[in-house]
């Protein structure tokens, strides 16, 4: 998996930092040429300097998994930040979520919000106890199948 640009320079900085004694201020300057050195190589390499929320929407399609964040997810058709890819939005695309997940390579299992809200309504279900009635429901429904 590639790393971001800012991950690259993280790495730099950080070797540079356990041989030289650096201040705060150095270490921040230095951070930032770095950053702007690799972008500025990484545009090179793609032709015309590309704009960087062209070059984080190419890296997220290229990296499906890392457009679900925290507070957001990053729908992968549009480049738009979203709290949950919604079966309307999909739906501009011509898309359902089976399709976009099948397409960029997520997981089916994995939910299309972000992860805030994913673990929010995970909360939520156990205390409201979703889990204790489903497994109470699939029990009942297989004793009437078989009885």
């Amino acid at each position: 998996m590639s790393k971001t640009l800012l991950e690259m320079s993280t790495e730099i900085i950080s070797a540079q930092v356990r041989h030289k004694v650096m201040t705060l201020e150095e270490i921040a300057d230095s951070l930032r040429a770095v950053f702007q050195v690799l972008r500025e190589i990484q545009q090179a390499g793609n032709g015309l300097g590309a704009s960087e929320s062209d070059d984080s929407l190419s890296y997220l399609r290229q990296n499906p998994l890392r457009s679900i964040q925290g507070n957001q997810i990053i729908c992968l058709e549009s480049g738009k930040p979203y709290k949950l890819l919604s079966n309307r939005h999909l739906a501009l695309y011509g898309m359902t979520p089976r399709e976009y997940k099948k397409k960029w390579g997520i997981p089916m299992t994995m939910p299309l919000s972000a992860r805030s809200l994913t673990n929010r309504r995970r909360k939520l279900a156990k205390e409201l106890g979703m889990g204790k009635q489903l497994a109470e429901w699939r029990a009942q429904r297989r004793q009437e199948q078989t009885g």
